[in-house]
């Protein structure tokens, strides 16, 4: 499966006021021809089954769930040593079993009595003596004029991929391209379905990914510019979506009538992992080109006649899009960290054989340390954008404050540290005495730089820094030498002493809160996510 995201900003050259970004991206980026997703609409309005909406969200996330793990990039673990040919995918194939089980399970409970229907055709699929009426028969049923068609095709599909891999999981070994042979059977089933076909990334669906903060809402239609407007809404539906995948992950945890868990939570694991990566790189590698793409085009619809009585409206408005490129990228890093510590470090590998109870415990740890990381992104893309979101019209979640400001406390010594050390060693190094040498010694302020776009900013917006201008202008005269000009340096070592200081006081206010009433500050755990963190960047 691609995890390419170009295709959903795709658009018109031209800017359409009034788009409704937010609303394209609901409706379009599933692909449904307009006929479909009437007759998807109609299906589940009537659909009667109990909490209807958390079954076909699991259905349709344990679907993707199957296209995703086909790929060992969405696996938990650091990297193996062993190449993937020579690995044993026995368990994970056991996994990826298990969750198509539980499609099945759910594809049964969603078309009810209709159910029965199948069970009598597998029992004709076995006595028709003629080929030719077994080949009418399966014609008769693979056609998918309707959801529920749709969904008959999908148990036939995996009742059938689940008899195969029961014969597969009886071989002493199960190599990599045996897996993967499996799981791109049951991938082409999924890609065939007329109308469950989640495999596209970042796509989303009106039934279960409308955000419900009139707060969020009004921000992402108040944001100017047609690929602004688009990346913004794109970025807070992908966040609203991985939170959801987190709460499914606590149900499936909780559930212990499920003898088979690991199956259904390492499916939607590669979801997360695959949707995060796919939303990170596409702001990392696309939000410049597309903004910067934007205002051209918007630059060269003003005439000549106005260009200098727009001289500061225009200005502004390009100052504007660098902030939102800032804090798009800046997102896009802090999500990589969090995805790679979640999954490096938090997570057994497929094939760990961790007993039952530890799985779930673990699972839950994992919920709760991505969700604070995923509403404080939410919270500071809000805040980027001159709005001050607040978690309880925000999140539905009545623990988010207490568990978004221990986060915040968290990021905000571990960005302290680094503003201090950066500091120290630069006022240690001094002015270079050559050429060659202040080239070398330049290597450690762009690993600071690095830090700061990914790190730093957030904090610079979320707590209200007053004297972020200075900052990002001392910083961004530090980028745009290529050697140690002592002047610049000496700035940035300024704003640095007083961006810790601030940081410093901002810790000790954060901690007086009153949702922190109670909560001791993990240095040990902040000193272990800083480690990781260092090590991700070098």
């Amino acid at each position: 499966m691609s995890s390419d995201a170009s295709g959903i900003l795709r658009g018109s050259s031209s800017s359409y006021p009034g788009r409704n970004a937010y609303a394209e991206l609901l409706r379009d980026t599933r692909g449904l021809r307009r006929e479909q997703q009437q007759a998807r609409e109609a299906w589940f309005a009537r659909l009667a089954a109990d909490k209807k909406e958390e079954t076909l969200f699991e259905l349709e996330i344990l679907l993707k769930g199957v296209a995703c793990f086909a790929n060992p990039r969405n696996h938990p673990g650091a990297g193996r040593r062993q190449t993937i040919v020579s690995h044993d995918f026995h368990e994970h194939l056991q996994h990826a079993r298990d969750g198509m089980a539980r499609v099945v399970q759910l594809t049964r409970s969603m078309l009810g009595d209709r159910d029965r229907a199948f069970v009598f055709q597998r029992y004709l699929e076995t006595v028709l003596p003629e080929d030719t009426a077994r080949t009418r028969l399966l014609h008769a049923t693979m056609a998918q004029e309707s959801p529920e068609s749709s969904l008959f095709v999908l148990r036939h599909g995996f009742t059938n991929l689940i008899e195969v891999a029961g014969g597969l999981l009886r071989l002493p070994r199960v190599n990599f391209r045996l897996f993967y042979a499996h799981l791109a059977t049951a991938m082409r089933e999924i890609a065939q379905s007329a109308f469950f076909n989640p495999l596209h990334a970042l796509e989303f669906r009106p039934e279960f990914d409308r955000i419900a903060s009139t707060q969020v809402l009004e921000l992402i239609h108040r944001v100017p510019g047609e690929q602004a407007h688009r990346l913004v809404a794109l970025t807070f539906l992908a966040l609203f979506r991985m939170l959801r995948y987190l709460r499914l992950l606590d149900v499936i945890a909780l559930d212990h009538a499920d003898r088979h868990v690991a199956g259904r939570a390492y499916l939607v694991l590669a979801v997360l992992r695959s949707d995060a990566r796919a939303l990170s790189n596409y702001l990392r590698r696309r939000a410049g080109a597309l903004l910067a793409d934007s205002f051209e085009r918007d630059l060269l619809r003003v005439p000549a006649s106005d260009v200098v009585a727009r001289h500061d409206e225009l200005a502004a408005e390009g100052h504007r899009l660098l902030s939102t490129k800032a804090a798009l990228t800046g997102l896009a890093a802090n999500l990589r960290l969090e995805m790679r510590r979640a999954f490096e470090h938090d997570l057994p590998t497929a094939d760990a054989l961790v007993g039952e109870p530890e799985l779930r415990m673990r699972l839950r740890a994992v919920a709760h340390g991505l969700r604070p990381a995923l509403q404080n992104a939410i919270l500071f893309l809000g805040r980027s954008l001159g709005a001050k979101l607040e978690e309880g019209r925000v999140f539905d979640d009545h623990a988010a404050r207490r568990a978004t400001s221990d986060r915040l406390r968290r990021d905000v010594w571990m960005f302290a540290q680094i503003a201090r050390a950066f500091a120290s060693k630069a006022r240690s190094t001094g002015p270079a005495p050559d050429r060659w040498t202040g080239i070398a010694s330049f290597a450690f302020v762009r690993e600071f730089l690095s830090y700061f776009r990914a790190m730093g900013y957030p904090l610079l917006r979320v707590g209200d820094y007053p004297r972020v201008d200075v900052f990002i202008a001392a910083m961004t005269a530090l980028e745009e030498s290529d050697l140690l000009d002592p002047q610049r340096l000496d700035a940035a070592i300024h704003e640095c002493e007083a961006f810790y200081e601030f940081l410093m006081k901002l810790f000790e206010q954060i901690s007086k809160r009153e949702d922190l009433a109670g909560v001791p500050f993990d240095r040990k755990g902040a000193a272990r996510a800083l480690r990781l963190y260092l090590g991700e960047r070098t």
